[in-house]
């Protein structure tokens, strides 16, 4: 009985964390680009075309690699064991291509995800190759 009381404390450590960072949290509204040299109308219109890309973002929690013996045999309430701890970043990937970690939030009943690393241009440049 001393474990439930044990794992009681935790998640009570666990709300109370989480709930002072929901009051340092914020909505941050992302900033236009900003032009630092000017541009030709062409230009403009060029990269007016690119950021109107619509594009796939997606946060990974973690992946597996199980056989398809085991993947039909899956049900509601099977546990798949994932190759990251609990308390490890997530992935944050565009079209497949990681560009941050981060870590879970919950703002006003809804999740979201607060960057705490991004990839910067070089690696991602990088990887591509």
């Amino acid at each position: 009985m001393s474990d439930d009381n044990e794992d009681l404390g935790m998640w009570d450590e666990a709300m109370d964390e989480q709930a002072a960072s929901e009051a340092e949290a914020e909505t941050v509204e992302l900033d236009e680009l900003e032009e630092e040299a000017p541009i030709t109308g062409a230009e403009k219109r060029k990269l007016d075309a690119i950021l109107d890309i619509p594009v796939t973002i997606s946060m990974e929690v973690g992946r597996s690699h199980i056989s398809i013996r085991n993947l039909l045999q899956l049900n509601q309430g099977s546990v798949v064991e994932l190759d990251r701890v609990a308390g490890e970043s997530l992935d944050v990937m565009v079209n497949g291509t990681l560009i941050a970690h981060g870590e879970v939030v919950v703002v006003n009943d809804k999740f979201g995800i607060r960057l705490t690393d991004v990839i910067s241009q070089i690696e991602r440049i990088k990887k591509l190759k």
